[in-house]
């Protein structure tokens, strides 16, 4: 499932010196174990909740090339290609995790993180889509 966590928020001083550490502590163990993917993926979702997008994408790209088949490694990238404003990127992330499976339809049209994508002309192949599966399954 994707983090539900992952929007940047209006941090206070101390939530931002723990997500410091706690990015600190991660990087570390992901340069000593560059596919250790749980680190990545807590990493990742930590960069974009300390409002580091960019540097979450680039975690986001490198967890696509370590589980290509994974669907919700390709929605989280969906989501960081949306909040670095790469919106072409970010429905071609979004179309390659519902093609590999991405179920949690009622999250993907609320998620904050695709806020900007549900807005973009782009989006309208995704939600029609969307609609098509849920008419087929409801």
């Amino acid at each position: 499932m994707p983090d539900n966590n992952r929007a940047p928020k209006k941090l206070s001083p101390r939530q931002q010196q723990e997500l410091d550490v706690e990015i600190e502590f991660l990087e570390g163990l992901v340069r000593r174990a560059p596919e250790y993917v749980e680190a990545l993926q807590l990493l990742g979702n930590t960069y974009t909740r300390r409002g580091r997008p960019t540097d979450g994408m680039r975690v986001d790209e490198q967890l696509s090339h370590l589980q290509p088949e994974n669907p919700v490694v390709h929605y989280n990238l969906a989501c960081s290609c949306a909040l670095t404003g790469q919106m072409d990127r970010a429905a071609g992330a979004l179309q390659r995790a519902l093609d590999l499976g991405f179920h949690d339809f009622q999250w993907l049209v609320r998620d904050p993180d695709l806020q900007r994508l549900r807005e973009h002309p782009a989006y309208q192949r995704i939600a029609a889509r969307l609609r098509a599966i849920q008419i087929h399954i409801g």
